[in-house]
């Protein structure tokens, strides 16, 4: 059976995790205009978010290895 190409532009903006369960992604609104956001905000938007359980089989296909 033939490989499977990966999606380019998911595999540089999403990452699966160790066991393969769950995607991670990072936040979104921490590009620019960031003088008006709290620095609070800005801190909560750091950390990593997971992909919905909805999308999860999507990515599944896009990211195949």
């Amino acid at each position: 059976m033939p490989k499977v190409k990966t999606h380019s532009a998911t595999k540089k903006r999403f990452k699966k995790v160790g066991n393969g369960t769950k995607v991670k992604r990072s936040k979104a609104y921490r590009r620019h205009l960031l003088t008006k956001k709290t620095r609070k905000r800005k801190r909560d938007l750091r950390g990593v978010a997971y992909v919905s359980k909805a999308d999860e089989k999507i990515f599944k296909v896009l990211l195949p290895y």
